[in-house]
């Protein structure tokens, strides 16, 4: 993530740019933020593709499989025995019929949470939701309200169906969104098609990619041509044209021609694993916000009984009032206290921005980042590679005297033929695109800071910085040094010939990333290594804020603190990894996905599409996904209150503390899911 030009560099041709890294390939990477951030998660699913949402009730959420449509069933016949209860006892009085289909009905919708409660109790769990509805059942057979009790267990059992439906509904929305693994893949041996599992896969080996086809693993076209929908990926819905040599990313769609690919990276390693693995590890990586919850319940719960206990003990002690009444009472207080739609929403609030976020080319890793980056009041930039192409390129031409420009191209070029440098290959790459005739020098001399001595068909030949130049006694008159990029000055036997300017091309949509950064009233920076006047370019260009440029590493540190001590919580983008103290440093640390791979292991949020457009986009991901969490623990909080209160003054009853439970988790998971279907 780090910035890719560390101090300033100079090639042989003596100018000053920004030195290009080779990216480090490699896993190992230890980083731990002070922030508390946790990137080695443990893999903790109950089942593949699964949440492993538990809440501090001991409700267990977690159901195998259909075990919903099964107990639906039981609820049907349930509901059926409670029908044929209540119309014996309005045709008769209460008899033993009447009771024994009760009873029945009781054991057969609530025998599970008896069960359970009792499971729970041998180990030391006694508030746990099955308790709760446990003892205000059997509470209410006790006093004689069969009828309640066994209608209370039945719309229990009828709320925890559903709940388990929309769980399991929007855990199945979220991960058929990211879920974009291959099962097999068309593999070309000697001419032929092999149907080989994707787990099979290996790098080098050449894939077939039919029309209609997704890409099944990251690679490179080496034969045919087409256009991809990228948007499964990216989220952009403009199709990319690919031909031979190009690069394609798993889970993009090939919507024409058909595509021949060699594998860059194993299913283990690919896009559609990484995006995969980012939502499963979600709840590896709790939010401040889920962790509060899970403590809250742990205090609540045996608070709510306590208080159902003096409820039911007090008013008839002191007020000589109906202990069937009071006892009543404090068993509604009893249901109406499992936390469950706290514990269960705000998890899977998270889990849908994540998966939402997924869908759009924003990796998230974990909702403790996404709660971090919604705080984030500064975004600090890397320039090269996060702001700009990271590829250099020819900006202009500019000659004094008679040489036209295409022949002082054409002589540059032949000077830096030789050199694999980036500055001297976008010198011979814009001789290439006019299509000039290059011609090497006969001799050819390297002056190590300053620049190439070479001996020409045009004559005798310098190629490098200013300092060259003078110090061969060249005058400069008439020169006017460029205002941004390296310069790349030129003279023919003494004289000043001219000069070509170079500089890092800006990514499209930068500058209007930044002005919606801006927008937001978030504060603007770029931390870079580069020269003052490059750096200030860019900012100009874009409208960034703050311009910090030529800093070492631990420069970069120290201007970050500032940043934050000035504006608070800190996000940084980069692609690099040799920022790696900044990275630390930072409340939230980006990566960009074409960026170095340790920078994507070691990252909060990773932007696959590696546009700036991602970040905004992130934070507006992060800041609705924090509001629903946030709605939902101040619903489910509002609402037992309420009926909390009107139980007290005798306008609740078990039913409705049984909504205030269910039917509230049922709300709230809704609310949550909602994420998804954002634009």
């Amino acid at each position: 993530m780090a910035q890719k030009a560390s101090p300033t560099i100079e090639c042989s041709c003596g100018c000053e740019h920004e030195h290009i890294h080779e990216h480090e390939h490699g896993h190992g990477h230890d980083h731990a933020h002070e922030h508390e951030h946790e990137h080695d998660h443990e893999h903790a699913h109950a089942h593949e593709h699964g949440i492993d949402i538990s809440c501090g009730c001991g409700h267990e959420h977690e159901h195998e499989h259909g075990e919903a449509e099964g107990g639906g069933g039981v609820i049907i016949i349930g509901a059926a025995l409670l029908a044929a209860a209540l119309l014996l006892e309005y045709t008769a009085r209460l008899n033993f019929l009447t009771w024994g289909l009760l009873a029945a009905a009781y054991l057969l919708l609530g025998w599970r949470v008896l069960l359970t409660a009792g499971r729970n109790l041998l180990h030391g769990e006694v508030f746990d939701e099955n308790f709760l509805m446990s003892i205000a059942t059997l509470g209410a057979f006790a006093i004689g309200e069969y009828t309640e009790a066994v209608g209370v267990m039945l719309f229990y059992r009828i709320g925890e169906y559903f709940e388990d439906r929309a769980v399991e509904k929007s855990r199945g929305q979220i991960m058929q969104a990211v879920d974009m693994r291959p099962e097999t893949v068309n593999k070309l041996a000697g001419g032929e098609v092999q149907v080989i599992d994707a787990a099979a896969a290996q790098i080098g080996d050449i894939l077939l990619v039919r029309p209609g086809d997704r890409i099944p693993l990251d690679g490179v076209v080496t034969a045919g041509e087409s256009r991809l929908d990228t948007s499964p990926i990216t989220g952009e819905p403009v199709p990319v044209a690919v031909s031979v040599g190009s690069s394609v990313t798993s889970g993009c769609v090939n919507t024409s021609g058909q595509l021949e690919i060699r594998v860059e990276k194993a299913l283990s390693e690919s896009m559609v694993t990484r995006i995969l693995n980012s939502v499963e590890n979600a709840a590896a990586n709790k939010p401040q916000i889920d962790k509060f919850i899970t403590r809250f319940a742990r205090i609540y719960t045996p608070l709510v009984v306590l208080a159902a206990a003096l409820v039911a003990i007090l008013p008839p002690l002191l007020l000589q009032a109906s202990w069937a009444y009071w006892i009543k009472t404090a068993l509604t207080f009893l249901v109406i206290s499992c936390p469950c739609a706290l514990v269960l929403s705000v998890p899977l609030a998270y889990f849908a921005g994540i998966g939402a976020a997924s869908k759009r080319g924003i990796l998230f890793k974990g909702g403790l980042a996404m709660e971090a980056l919604a705080k984030v009041r500064a975004v600090v930039m890397d320039k090269t590679g996060t702001l700009t192409q990271g590829n250099f390129a020819v900006q202009s031409v500019q000659t004094h005297g008679d040489m036209s420009e295409d022949e002082l191209l054409a002589l540059a070029a032949g000077c830096e033929a030789s050199s694999t440098h980036p500055i001297a290959a976008s010198i011979t790459a814009a001789a290439a695109a006019r299509g000039l005739a290059v011609t090497r020098p006969e001799r050819l001399e390297e002056l190590a800071g300053m620049g190439i001595k070479a001996a020409t068909a045009a004559g005798e030949v310098l190629c490098g910085n200013r300092k060259l130049l003078e110090s061969m006694g060249v005058s400069l008159a008439g020169y006017q040094a460029a205002a941004g990029g390296a310069e790349v000055l030129l003279a023919v036997d003494g004289r000043f010939a001219g000069q070509i300017v170079i500089s890092d091309t800006l990514k499209p949509g930068a500058a209007d990333a930044v002005q919606r950064l801006k927008a937001k009233k978030i504060v603007t920076a770029m931390l870079t290594g580069d020269a003052e006047g490059s750096a200030r370019q860019i900012a100009e260009m874009t409208g960034i804020d703050e311009v910090h440029a030529r800093l070492l590493p631990q420069d970069k540190l120290a201007r970050l603190e500032d940043i934050r001590a000035r504006h608070g919580s800190v996000m940084f983008v980069g692609d690099g990894i040799n920022d790696a103290p900044v990275l630390a440093g930072a409340d939230v640390g980006a990566a960009m996905g074409s960026g170095a791979d340790a920078a994507i292991e070691a990252a909060d949020v990773v932007f696959m599409t590696s546009d700036m457009a991602a970040v905004p986009q992130a934070m507006d991901i992060a800041a609705e996904t924090c509001r629903i969490a946030g709605q939902n623990v101040c619903f489910a909080l509002l609402v037992k209150a309420i009926i909390m209160v009107l139980g007290v003054i005798g306008y609740a009853n078990m039913w409705l503390a049984v909504f205030a439970d269910t039917g509230v988790a049922m709300l709230c998971l809704l609310n949550s899911i909602r994420i998804l279907y954002r634009k």
